[in-house]
């Protein structure tokens, strides 16, 4: 299997100490400049990562739709078990508290 680029040891120290070395010193934070962007270029890069959205199919949304309410139900059916459990367990030794 192939390493990704940058993935060796060395270079993940590498990139561990200048982030470090980057955090360790308020100066090295500030001294990123800032670059103004023009509305229209805002525009533009805001365009362009729109269109790099992968958007989800019917069929997966359909899929994944159905699952969720799978699963709600699931859940609905385990915590009304549990309640009915619990409840059943209360009266029971309730009855038994007040009966002496």
């Amino acid at each position: 299997m192939a390493r990704k680029p940058g993935s060796t040891p060395q270079a993940m120290r590498n990139r561990a100490a200048k982030t470090a070395a980057a955090m360790a010193s308020p100066a090295g934070v500030a001294q990123a400049p800032k670059k103004k962007t023009s509305i229209p270029q805002f525009a533009r890069e805001v365009r362009a990562e729109a269109r790099k959205i992968t958007w989800t199919s019917r069929k997966e949304t359909w899929i994944t739709s159905v699952m969720v309410a799978i699963m709600v139900t699931l859940a609905a059916l385990f915590f009304w078990g549990v309640d009915t459990f619990l409840q059943v367990g209360l009266s029971f030794i309730l009855r038994l508290a007040t009966a002496g």
